[in-house]
């Protein structure tokens, strides 16, 4: 009996020998791979003031400290610049990871401060709800811009541009775009100082990409904008065979955003 223990902790460890190196390698190439971060973009829908001031007062007192806390730096809470009544929300939040986002979702249920301080938003009764709905998506950092960059702490409107395809095929192909053929580069030469770039991974409107940029204002905007159009960069790539937005883009959407006083983007 004891010699039958004996071989079967020796093949054990024998496989154990055999697979940790291929565990480790498996670990260093997925780590790797997943240098780029994750974001997360909640967008809620608000009916009156009372409504954004509860959902506002929750990032400002209770969510954003608490993310802070676990290791969520720069959560950006935005405003619409021109709302069709009732502004909406946006909330984007930046992860190192998919663990690191299942890592918080877990920590804030056992952070007592965080569940004390939003109390007024998580109990809100149904008859005067903290918001009417909450629109979330996940989005996977694009390779040639792996990790958020925040621009400067000054007056600044920012663009969010969602850029939907008709199939994947077409959206990876998109994607590519912006990574191996330089479109990313062109956006930092022309000083849109980006701060974002995302694959929607889990979200409505799929498949599609987002991203976000920055300008001092609505005339710096058209100036830039203008300046993309016109860039003898942008007009080589773009009639690139197989790289026409008309084969790739079926719709382009714009919401020109404030950031809130106390949002860390």
């Amino acid at each position: 009996m004891k010699r039958r223990s004996f071989v079967k902790a020796s093949v054990m460890a024998g496989t154990a020998t055999i697979i940790s190196p291929m565990i480790s390698k498996a670990v260093i190439k997925d780590n790797q791979q997943e240098a780029a971060e994750f974001y997360e973009l909640r967008v809620y829908t608000l009916k009156n003031d009372i409504q954004q001031k509860l959902v506002e007062d929750f990032y400002s007192q209770a969510a954003i400290p608490a993310f802070n806390r676990l290791g969520v730096k720069n959560v950006g809470v935005f405003t619409e610049l021109i709302p069709a009544g009732q502004t909406r929300l946006f909330v984007l939040i930046p992860y190192h990871s998919l663990v690191h986002f299942n890592d918080v979702i877990i920590k804030l249920e056992q952070d007592k401060v965080f569940q004390q301080k939003g109390i007024p938003y998580f109990t809100a009764p149904a008859i005067k709800p903290a918001y009417e709905r909450i629109e979330s998506s996940i989005m996977k950092a694009f390779a040639h811009a792996p990790k958020m960059v925040v621009p400067p702490n000054k007056s600044r409107i920012f663009e969010m541009r969602q850029y939907q395809s008709a199939s994947e095929a077409a959206g990876k192909k998109k994607i590519e775009m912006f990574n191996d053929q330089g479109e990313i580069d062109i956006f930092k030469r022309l000083d849109f100082k980006p701060v974002f770039w995302g694959e929607t991974i889990i979200g409505p409107s799929r498949p599609n990409l987002t991203y976000m940029v920055t300008f001092d204002d609505q005339e710096a905007k058209a100036a830039h904008w203008k300046s993309f159009i016109d860039d003898p960069e942008w007009k080589k790539i773009s009639t690139v065979d197989g790289y026409s937005d008309a084969l790739l883009v079926s719709k382009i959407t714009s919401t020109l955003l404030l950031p809130v006083a106390y949002s860390q983007i």
